[in-house]
């Protein structure tokens, strides 16, 4: 009997409580403000399996390509690559894509000049899909320069950003099946997305 008297008694003791509250109730504003920064990120690479030909696979952010040359012909050997990369921008943003020097070229050059007939460069394609989007860059190893190519999305995005790259059997800069001049050759790709100015 005591345990349902204190029971009751605790009950009403809560009811009376909430009415003398509803009857003096008063109304606080308050703002709460934040800021989402502007910002775009590139995950780390992942090797596609599928679209890899002749390319000894990832290492890290390198990737080397299994045999260059054709033994007989002394000239390229067809390549072509895919990668993925976890990308998000949260913002109208721009792609581009950026080759430092134009093409593989010898990372170390032996002489001033390029014996006739042989080649010291190879040049390549470069492809990155963003969605709907494709940007595509053309290093031809004509010059070794920085060679570019961009282009504006007009929304915030998020998904894989993939990469091909392709090198055609024979391709030089000098003529189709040209020897290529022994030695390590080698370009820096860089993928940019940045929030647009």
């Amino acid at each position: 009997m005591r345990k349902r008297l204190a029971l009751t008694v605790l009950g009403l003791l809560g009811s009376t409580s909430a009415a003398a509250q509803s009857n003096s109730a008063t109304t606080r504003t308050m703002t709460v403000d934040a800021t989402v920064p502007r910002s775009c990120t590139v995950g780390a690479p992942t090797l596609q399996p599928s679209g890899q030909v002749n390319f000894k696979g990832l290492n890290g952010s390198s990737l080397q390509i299994d045999q260059l040359v054709d033994p007989t012909t002394l000239s390229t050997n067809a390549a072509s690559i895919e990668v993925h990369f976890e990308a998000i921008c949260n913002l109208p943003h721009r792609l581009k894509i950026e080759t430092q020097n134009n093409g593989l070229w010898q990372v170390q050059e032996r002489g001033l000049s390029r014996p006739s007939g042989f080649a010291n460069a190879i040049p390549y394609r470069a492809r990155l899909d963003w969605s709907n989007d494709v940007l595509q860059l053309n290093a031809d190893a004509r010059v070794r320069r920085i060679a570019e190519s961009s282009l504006l999305v007009s929304e915030s995005r998020l998904g894989d950003l993939r990469l091909r790259l392709d090198i055609d059997a024979g391709s030089t800069n000098v003529q189709t099946n040209a020897p290529i001049i022994a030695g390590s050759y080698g370009d820096t790709l860089r993928i940019f997305l940045e929030p647009q100015q």
